[in-house]
């Protein structure tokens, strides 16, 4: 495993020794495992999550970070992404790149004798859903049997979830309006998996409820018609009400209060938005670890 481009490049056993990395290192802190190692942070898209995780991650590992603006790089505009590979891992140990392609983190990591790290593409989102997988061991004390529900788009964060699940066993479930579901290889990679038009047939019974923004960075010219297209899509109380009685609520942020949740959900009894937020931190160590370490 030299680079995590995508979900599929892990095992079930890859995700379980990096979800009991990230506990061992979210119990200690500080520990200089990475000493004076660089890591080159490059952003297509803005952030707070994913820098500021990856970041503190380096600082608590012994290691720094160099964030890489748009203007700086120009991936495959102002230079080639293969030459930006090869420049940077002649100065760096690691690449974390937040790309709108995800053929230039597929790139990247062909061309890059460092490990590549896909921070955000638009097809994917790793380090994300690792966090939330942490997340719902730490809730649930384990992964086994369980079921995970995610109402809305079919985005990145979707895609990754539905192949972790399916990595692990667990039982998927994604409701979205006609024409949002997920398509092509991802389906091919996840047998185990309900897709509905129905949010309330995808609640109903779940462990896991899960949802994130209608419209993604990008798309923001379809904002009003994708509004209109999930305006029965939102998760509340009434909707969450369905699941199990232990079920818990999870968005990976931001959120749009009001839109893809109710008012309050953030803060209600059954949300671990915030520590899932605070996951983050922890599943980049283990992440920087496993391979920088």
């Amino acid at each position: 495993m030299k680079d995590l481009v995508s979900i599929a490049d892990l095992t079930a056993e890859d995700i379980h020794e990096l979800i009991e990395s990230a506990i061992e290192l979210k119990r200690e802190r500080r520990r200089p495992l990475l000493e004076g190692m660089i890591l080159a942070l490059i952003f297509e898209k803005p952030s707070l999550r994913t820098r500021v995780s990856f970041d503190v991650a380096m600082r608590q590992l012994g290691g720094d970070a160099i964030y890489l603006s748009p203007a700086e790089v120009g991936l495959g505009k102002r230079e080639p992404v293969a030459d930006v590979a090869r420049v940077l891992s002649r100065y760096v140990d690691g690449i974390v790149a937040r790309t709108f392609a995800h053929q230039s983190v597929v790139l990247l990591a062909k061309y890059a004798t460092v490990p590549v790290i896909n921070g955000l593409s638009d097809a994917e989102h790793p380090c994300q859903v690792l966090s939330d997988l942490l997340t719902i061991y730490e809730k649930k004390g384990t992964l086994e049997g369980l079921t995970v529900s995610y109402i809305g788009d079919a985005n990145n964060v979707a895609n990754s979830l539905l192949l972790a699940c399916a990595l692990m066993g667990i039982d998927f479930r994604i409701a979205s309006p006609r024409g949002y579901g997920p398509k092509g290889k991802i389906l091919a990679q996840a047998p185990k998996i309900l897709i509905t038009h129905d949010p309330r047939e995808a609640a109903r019974g779940a462990d896991v409820v899960y949802t994130d923004v209608w419209t993604s960075m990008g798309q923001e010219a379809e904002a009003e018609s994708r509004r209109q297209a999930f305006s029965g899509y939102q998760v509340n109380a009434e909707l969450l009400s369905l699941a199990k009685k232990d079920a818990i609520f999870m968005h990976p942020l931001p959120a749009h209060h009001g839109e893809e949740i109710g008012e309050g959900m953030l803060d209600a009894r059954q949300s671990v938005v915030f520590d899932q937020a605070e996951n983050r931190l922890h599943m980049q160590k283990a992440i920087l670890v496993r391979l920088l370490g």
